[in-house]
């Protein structure tokens, strides 16, 4: 079995874990949850779940995968052998397997509409450019074409390694993303009416909370933060013993939290510039905005820059998804790195072609009314990756002893941390994060 690979610098560790979290996530669901759940009203649920629920269980993720030193399985079977805890290593697997299955079909609209807007294919009305994205998803050939390209560009990352494919590539992609974002929603902020979509991004609607609110946002939360699929652990087993737990875990959350929030004021004020619908579902980012795109001057390039910001959010987040199934397939079968990003090529292409074909008519899979795009993408942020997630809060405060979790915080002494702090910090891992995840989940289920 080949040496583990580690990064090489705090910044690599920041950028590759902000990567990771930072991705379609933030740009594709965050803006129609956003205007399917009353704008400013879910961003406060979601911040909350954000730096209340979810930190502590990043915190949890990062500690037993920086403590095993192994993937996302192996973590679990070394911190507990002889116990039932290896079923939530496969869960660990399996869950950012299917994850980027249906991603890598999103990621390959993002590279299809890049092409649509450099050939200023938008020029067709609102009604025109919602049957455009009808007839393009729908497709048998090209969104596989371009999806086969998205997880063919995301595997050669992966292939490079961890020093030389993942941290290499991140420090030189995330900081182009947030430049571009912010390009676009200084554009966005500046046109005329813009106003209102600050408003509704900003004013709180609470009328339109429910219970599915907390679900989603929740569900977000975990979509965007990467957590309960293995990533977190996997990168983390990466990471030098003298990086801090808490720095690292927070300013990833942060990083997260501006992009999405960046992402809204890129997105909505240009909604409601043009008088359009902010709850339009996944179509808002390929249909409404392709529109605006085609009203302003300059619009095309425009619409080059967003969708390639799509990509690149795309890109950093699916390499993360796949490092966890390569980093289990070298360390539990002694596969060497390139065979493991083979096997992940062709085992995610396989899913990943019929999750596109479900969108058309020539796979008909349908589960609970939903076809296989769908119900992945469904089960995954709002069962799996809770649940994953749920799992690991768990066995970090109720498996792991107290003076572990403390050694991790505090990286074996290095870092100044008050005792006060690690007792806040354990007692969110063992009870808060635990019994608020599952109320939630009861709480929208039943």
């Amino acid at each position: 079995m080949e040496n583990r690979d580690n990064f090489r610098s705090r910044i690599g560790v920041l950028l590759a874990l902000a990567g990771s979290a930072i991705g379609l996530g933030n740009l594709w669901r965050f803006p129609y949850l956003l205007g399917t759940n009353g704008g400013a009203a879910f961003i406060i649920i979601y911040l909350f779940f954000v730096f209340i629920i979810c930190l502590p269980i990043m915190f949890s993720e990062f500690t037993i995968g920086r403590r095993s030193g192994a993937n996302a399985f192996g973590a679990y079977k070394i911190l507990a052998p002889k116990s039932k805890w290896g079923i939530v290593g496969i869960l660990a697997v399996l869950t950012p397997t299917l994850v980027v299955s249906f991603y890598s079909v999103v990621g390959g609209w993002t590279i299809d509409y890049m092409v649509k807007a450099a050939m200023s294919r938008f020029s067709m009305g609102s009604e025109g450019l919602g049957t455009l994205f009808s007839d393009t998803i729908s497709s048998p050939v090209e969104p596989i074409i371009y999806m086969l390209v998205f997880l063919a560009l995301s595997c050669l990352v992966v292939a490079a390694g961890v020093e030389k494919g993942i941290e290499k590539y991140t420090k030189i992609m995330m900081p182009a993303l947030f430049i571009m974002i912010i390009v676009i929603a200084v554009r966005s902020v500046t046109l005329k009416g813009a106003g209102a979509g600050l408003s509704f991004l900003f004013n709180p609607d609470f009328s339109k909370v429910t219970g599915q609110t907390f679900l989603d946002a929740l569900g977000q939360a975990f979509f965007s933060l990467s957590l309960g699929c293995g990533t977190i652990i996997t990168y983390a087993s990466y990471v030098a013993k003298k990086e801090s737990i808490v720095g690292l875990s927070s300013q990833t959350a942060i990083a997260d939290t501006t992009f999405a929030l960046l992402a809204g004021v890129a997105i909505m004020p240009a909604v409601f510039a043009f008088g359009i619908s902010p709850s339009q579902g996944p179509g808002l980012v390929f249909v409404t905005l392709p529109y605006i795109f085609s009203q302003i001057p300059f619009g095309n390039v425009l619409g080059v820059i967003f969708f390639f910001v799509l990509f690149i959010a795309a890109i950093t987040s699916a390499i993360s998804l796949i490092e966890v199934l390569v980093a289990y397939l070298k360390e539990e079968f002694g596969f060497s790195r390139l065979a493991a990003v083979a096997v992940s090529f062709f085992g995610v292409g396989t899913v990943a072609v019929l999750c596109s074909l479900s969108q058309g008519d020539m796979v008909r899979i349908e589960l609970f009314g939903k076809n296989l795009f769908d119900l992945l993408d469904y089960t995954s942020s709002n069962i799996l990756m809770p649940v994953g997630g749920l799992c690991a809060v768990i066995f970090a405060g109720w498996v792991l002893k107290k003076p572990e979790i403390s050694d991790e915080l505090t990286s074996g002494g290095t870092v100044k941390l008050k005792k006060t702090a690690i007792e806040v910090i354990f007692f969110l891992i063992r009870y808060v994060s635990p019994i608020a995840v599952i109320a939630i989940m009861l709480g929208a289920w039943l």
